[in-house]
């Protein structure tokens, strides 16, 4: 039996998902049963990494491990010579046959990454989510960057191909699509297409759905920001966007070859917020980078003022193999820890108080998964949590009696 632990990020997840696809009944949701493992790896940080291997110690050697992810293009001198398998995210069509290969003995080495036209892969997916990628790789060269040695550049799958996944999960009773890829902003720009004109055609699938559109980078939304806004006025489209600022420092972003500065970040959130009233906001920002001083740090925190987000990831910036980032003077980390610790508070007031201002409202919500105590999760038509009652799938209405910084309760 094969147990699969998956690390990172949604497109991680959906890879795993593929994964026991491929694998169909040998997958158990039992680590004692399972005499393969798959360590599906993520490599952003060097902190996710450090888990990763601590993860991986203690089964090389007692089960049949196999490496796959991005860690191996990231990092692989960093992973036990010992492992059955090391593969890239290119190699999950052939997963089967490698599982085959290790369980007759073989070692397997395998990360090349494939040039050929990308096609969705089918996946084993649970509820009523179902995460839909729509490109690999990005367009990006920021300095600090190792994920894109693992997904290399932008190759973007077909909107025809897409369109129809989405139709064909609709059929199967899916309700909220999940658009994932390292950057949606630049979707089809390789193949002449777009991600309003993708988001258009998805909207019109069906009005009994919910799509939430994963990280644009600035830049891309700035290049079609009035297609975008059109695009997001579809009713079953979440009023969601997560829009990474990074810093609010110009000098860091252009030292982190960012492509854009924080007035036109300043641009696209204003013009979304224009334009969406119960907009939700998502960023994140990267402290401690390498050469950034107080007066740039204090520019994060004041952009936290200006544009006021819902939800910051914040990131203690860590040096990856490979990156020019990596080659700079490298701040230690008490200071990383006390900069993340300052943002973090501020962090939190900002959410607390955005989301005090839902209670008293009735509002819509789809009910998408499980919750605690009995109860479920609901998204509101912002992609707001919401722990309320009812049946998964279904849309109702619920009355906000109170909230957290991260979640309203019904």
């Amino acid at each position: 039996m094969i147990f699969i632990k998956t690390y990172g990020c949604t497109l991680n997840k959906s890879d795993s998902q593929s994964m026991k696809y491929y694998l169909q009944d040998e997958i158990t949701d039992s680590l004692d049963d399972a005499d393969i493992i798959i360590f599906n790896t993520c490599g952003v940080k060097g902190q996710t990494e450090h888990k990763v291997l601590k993860d991986i110690a203690p089964y090389v050697g007692k089960k049949k491990v196999i490496v796959a992810g991005c860690l191996p293009l990231i990092h692989y001198s960093a992973i036990p010579e010992n492992v059955e398998a090391i593969i890239g995210p290119d190699q999950i069509p052939k997963i089967a046959s490698i599982v085959d290969s290790v369980r007759q003995g073989n070692k397997v080495r395998e990360i090349k990454q494939t040039s050929c036209k990308p096609m969705p892969l089918p996946q084993v997916r649970d509820g009523v989510v179902a995460i839909v990628p729509v490109s690999l790789g990005c367009m990006g060269s920021c300095t600090y960057c190792a994920t894109r040695f693992a997904r290399g550049k932008l190759r973007s799958y077909a909107l025809e191909d897409i369109s129809r996944e989405v139709s064909m999960l609709v059929e199967e009773g899916y309700k909220e699509f999940q658009l994932t890829s390292q950057d949606t902003g630049c979707y089809g720009i390789d193949i002449g297409t777009s991600l309003p004109k993708l988001l258009t055609t998805l909207a019109e699938i069906s009005k009994d759905i919910r799509i939430r559109v994963g990280m644009m980078n600035p830049n891309h939304a700035l290049m079609q920001l009035d297609e975008l806004l059109e695009a997001f006025d579809a009713p079953n489209i979440y009023k969601f966007l997560h829009l990474p600022i990074q810093s609010g420092s110009n000098t860091v972003l252009e030292t982190m070859n960012r492509k854009y500065n924080v007035e036109e970040y300043m641009f696209v959130v204003d013009a979304f917020k224009d334009r969406f009233t119960d907009l939700y906001l998502a960023t994140d920002v990267i402290v401690g980078f390498p050469q950034e001083t107080e007066e740039d740090f204090e520019r994060s925190l004041d952009i936290m003022y200006r544009s006021f987000p819902d939800k910051v990831n914040i990131t203690r910036y860590s040096a990856r193999p490979g990156t020019i980032s990596s080659k700079f003077p490298q701040f230690p980390d008490r200071i990383k820890k006390d900069r993340s610790r300052i943002l973090s508070k501020i962090v939190h007031k900002h959410s607390l108080e955005i989301n005090k201002r839902y209670i008293g409202k009735q509002l819509d919500a789809l009910i998408v998964e499980k919750g605690k105590r009995g109860r479920c999760v609901g998204r509101l038509n912002n992609y707001k949590p919401v722990i309320c009652d009812g049946k998964i799938g279904s849309f109702t209405k619920v009355m906000i009696k109170d909230a957290t910084s991260t979640y309203l309760i019904a």
